[in-house]
């Protein structure tokens, strides 16, 4: 269920990024480095690689596969940091643009 939802906020957030008839030389954006949009859904991807590696080896010791408590409550805490650094960068971007559009002009 994770999966689908991550999915389709990533779809989502797909035309996000810099206009095809904006003079991006004149705003200072270099050839060849990652757009917004780009860097957001790496980063989303990799959050979802750590919960998706925190539930395997959850799923694991539960089923006694491996008895390595340590590394199951390793991989869940990565897994927590990162959704809460995650969260965090979701609510200053919020912010930010409930700033921009409170700015009168």
């Amino acid at each position: 269920m994770k999966d689908i939802t991550i999915q389709s906020n990533l779809k989502a957030l797909g035309g996000v990024g810099i206009p095809g008839n904006l003079d991006t030389k004149k705003i200072g954006v270099e050839e060849g480095t990652a757009s917004f949009a780009d860097t957001l859904t790496e980063s989303l991807g990799k959050v979802n690689d750590l919960q998706k590696e925190a539930d395997k080896a959850i799923e694991e010791f539960a089923t006694g596969k491996t008895r390595n408590i340590h590394e199951t409550m390793i991989a869940v805490n990565k897994a927590d940091i990162a959704f809460r650094l995650t969260m965090q960068v979701r609510n200053k971007i919020v912010e930010a643009y409930q700033e921009v559009m409170r700015t009168q002009v």
